[in-house]
């Protein structure tokens, strides 16, 4: 390969790489400071059954109903951490869902989205309690 021919690819493999990483900025820049507070969703369920099967079940569906709606910064779902038997630890629950979104726009949206209210009728004979915490978040880096 000549010289100018590797000053040709270097370049544009400089070029991409510093798009792909302003892009990557930006998103993350404007998902902390679109249109107010990110919006954490806290969702904590009491199964009737809780079973380790049906556990895994309900995490199942939560990924699949909830995972990917426009707006979401993070999602995530599990079940309650037996090591966790602290005092404090309240353990009237099996299953957490956690999703974070950019603002309360998307926040709305998630909650009228067809997938969503789906979801609801789908878990709502297997569950004794459902519990939901919304809280309007400040975002700090914590990344070192």
């Amino acid at each position: 390969m000549t010289a100018r021919r590797w000053t040709l690819v270097l370049f544009a493999f400089t070029f991409l790489a510093g798009g792909w990483l302003a892009a990557h900025h930006a998103m993350a820049h404007s998902a902390a400071t679109s249109t107010g507070p990110l919006i954490g969703h806290m969702v904590y369920f009491k199964l009737k059954e809780p079973t380790a099967e049906s556990k895994a079940r309900m995490v199942a569906l939560c990924r699949e109903y909830l995972k990917g709606h426009e707006g979401e910064v993070w999602f995530g779902a599990g079940v309650v951490g037996n090591e966790f038997d602290r005092e404090v630890n309240d353990r009237d629950w099996d299953v957490a869902l956690h999703i974070v979104f950019k603002d309360k726009t998307a926040h709305d949206k998630y909650a009228d989205h067809p997938r969503h209210l789906e979801f609801i009728k789908l878990f709502r004979e297997h569950v004794a309690k459902v519990r939901v915490f919304d809280s309007l978040l400040e975002p700090e880096n914590v990344s070192k």
